[in-house]
């Protein structure tokens, strides 16, 4: 049986991108915000701040080559995601070195719900999938990679 999970609910097809170019966390960053700004009418500006604010209170590195950049946008009704794969890995946590080039971006109100924390919650239990990650630094499908992201499969 196939059940659809949270993410299916705030990620589109639209924002998989695959094989993004960026050297750095900074330019994924931009990338992102663009996108958002093109797809959903979220002002880059306020998503890039978003991101980079809350990424100077600790990396949002996972481990496994995956993160969760995050971030709280004013006036934002509902959380969207993104999820990008880079081309190469960025450093993402200059503390420890650790790179990521699977990242889910999640944009949330600004003011927490529950919802958000389950979100997380349901990320941090994708990255500790192994075949779901070896699937999602390989697949060339961004349909394939939706559909890997957006569906739970229950035996």
């Amino acid at each position: 049986m196939v059940v659809m999970n949270l993410m299916s609910r705030i990620l589109p097809l639209q924002n998989v991108v695959l094989d993004v170019e960026a050297t750095s966390k900074k330019r994924a960053f931009e990338q992102a915000a663009l996108l958002f700004e093109n797809h959903h009418g979220v002002a880059r500006t306020a998503v890039f701040q978003s991101l980079i604010g809350r990424e100077r209170l600790g990396s949002t590195a996972l481990g496994h080559n995956m993160a969760v950049p995050h971030g709280r946008i004013k006036g934002l009704k509902e959380p969207i995601a993104a999820f990008y794969r880079l081309a190469e890995p960025v450093r993402f946590d200059p503390a420890d070195g650790r790179q990521a080039g699977l990242l889910f971006f999640l944009l949330v109100p600004e003011a927490a719900t529950q919802m958000h924390l389950d979100l997380l919650a349901e990320i941090a239990r994708m990255a500790s999938n192994t075949e779901l990650r070896e699937a999602l630094s390989t697949e060339t499908d961004p349909e394939r990679v939706h559909e890997l992201l957006t569906t739970v499969e229950h035996t």
